[in-house]
């Protein structure tokens, strides 16, 4: 029987309903869609592997939705993250019991489960009236993976085949899942991850007593080596399917276990060498649980650590750092005040300066203040003529940062000292720009049900910043 979406007044619990057991059973098959979709977004917030994977795909004038590999018409998610996809939880009742979670078995939260039906409908609805470009699409564990997973295939199968859904599909699969159902639904969708949760074996045993990392590990496996086959196939025929086409990522809760930031970096490092991974993702720790295997950390895992996290991440993948460069057992954590190539830069200083119209590529990245676009358009000018300071400034170089460490010409910008305590005072008279500090903008947590003027104007402060919008105009 269709189930009936009620918008009206709840329902009454008849007499009959006596133990808690069933009321709970009863209100569930009172919850509409929308209080459904309260729940169950709210549930998401947590798991932070969900950005866009650089998939493009164009519509082909007869299926619904396209996938475009730019991002596009982006929106704020329930957390206050630019995002667009619909990001939600299949469902929030979950047979484990971690430690750090907020939706664990012996925790008292409001439950809800979507049907594969529901999904279908939310995604289409929400695509149609333009709020999202596809959708991530992650779980709890119903009374077990397989269990699990078999009703998040109905739901993306539905959307490809039965809803004509094109658009971009992100699906987390979850350890212990029988190969044969990850294989089918890579299939269909654009990016899977498997979240590692935790950094060590250890740590996982300590909070996750129901993972075992070798449930972890084996479908990301399975997943790479899809991926390279897939590839291969294609290459030889070519409307072979593709598994997989944006790759997989992964997950590691930071700060709830006591690791170090160079033990961090070197799993990280293990993950893209060994997995082939495209992002491993960084979410700090956030109290929202009581145990006592927990740390006592009064509003969670500070941000800049997270932050410092992400700045490395990205100079082992496109910086060509490596992580035993940035740190080391002696020095294991990050300094909170400089940015890690800075940091690395000031502990180099034999290395510098670098002469602009002489360095190869490899060595202007290991500049700060020069990124990757920059140090490509450098190797690209310097064929025609001599680069000048104020050429640097023009192709992008950051000069307040890369003044200390380069030459043109054999000359320095300034006559600056080429000493660690002199830069070290120069640059943290910088001020940084943070992601969470930036344009005077106190950020807070976000959701798609709050109708107040404050979350109106934040959301038109933050809007009309990255957009300059002239005031006035429509």
């Amino acid at each position: 029987m269709k189930q009936e979406i009620m918008l009206g007044d709840k329902q009454e619990i008849p007499e009959v309903v006596k133990n808690s057991n069933a009321i709970e059973a009863f209100a569930k098959r009172q919850q509409t869609i929308m209080d459904k979709l309260k729940i169950l977004t709210d549930a998401a917030k947590y798991d932070v592997s969900c950005s866009s994977s650089g998939v493009e795909r164009k519509g082909n004038g007869r299926d619904m939705g396209n996938c475009s590999a730019a991002g596009i018409c982006h929106s704020f998610s329930a957390d206050g993250r630019c995002i667009s996809l619909l990001k939600i939880l299949f469902s929030n009742e979950c047979a484990y019991d971690c430690k750090y979670c907020i939706n664990r078995r012996s925790n008292d939260v409001p439950r809800a489960t979507f049907t594969p039906d529901e999904v279908c409908e939310l995604t289409m609805n929400f695509y149609r009236r333009n709020y999202i470009e596809g959708l991530f699409l992650s779980s709890g564990i119903v009374n077990n993976p397989n269990y699990t997973m078999e009703l998040i295939y109905q739901a993306i199968y539905k959307l490809r085949n039965v809803y004509r859904f094109r658009g971009y599909i992100h699906v987390k699969g979850i350890p212990g899942t029988d190969p044969l159902l990850i294989q089918k639904i890579g299939f269909l969708a654009d990016r899977m991850s498997v979240n590692l949760e935790l950094p060590t074996a250890d740590g996982l045993k300590k909070l996750a007593p129901n993972k075992h990392r070798k449930n972890i590990l084996a479908p990301m496996r399975q997943i790479q080596q899809g991926i390279q086959q897939s590839k291969n196939e294609v290459i030889l025929y070519k409307n072979a399917p593709e598994f997989v086409p944006g790759g997989q990522s992964t997950q590691m809760i930071i700060g709830a276990t006591p690791e170090s930031d160079y033990q961090l970096m070197m799993v990280t490092q293990s993950l893209y060498e060994n997995f082939a991974l495209k992002r491993v993702y960084y979410s700090a720790y956030v109290g929202i649980n009581e145990d006592k295997e927990l740390p006592a950390v009064t509003g969670g895992t500070p941000l800049l650590r997270e932050h410092r996290l992400y700045q490395a991440d990205w100079l082992l993948r496109f910086y060509h750092f490596r992580a035993e460069e940035l740190l080391s057992e002696k020095k294991p954590n990050f300094n909170i005040l400089l940015d890690p190539k800075c940091d690395w830069a000031l502990q180099h200083l034999e290395q510098f300066p670098v002469e602009i119209n002489r360095a190869d590529y490899q060595t202007l990245l290991r500049v700060p203040g020069i990124g990757v676009k920059s140090a490509q358009r450098i190797c690209g000018a310097r064929r025609t003529a001599r680069l000048t300071f104020e050429d640097l400034k023009k192709l992008g170089v950051v000069l307040k940062r890369a003044l200390y460490f380069i030459t043109c010409s054999g000359k320095m910008m300034y006559n600056t000292k080429l000493e660690e305590d002199y830069i070290t005072r120069n640059l943290l008279s910088v001020h940084e720009r943070l992601p969470f500090d930036r344009d005077g903008v106190t950020y807070k947590q976000l959701s798609l049900f709050d109708d107040g003027q404050e979350n109106v104007r934040l959301f038109e402060h933050v809007a009309g910043a990255r957009l300059k919008i002239p005031s006035g105009s429509v």
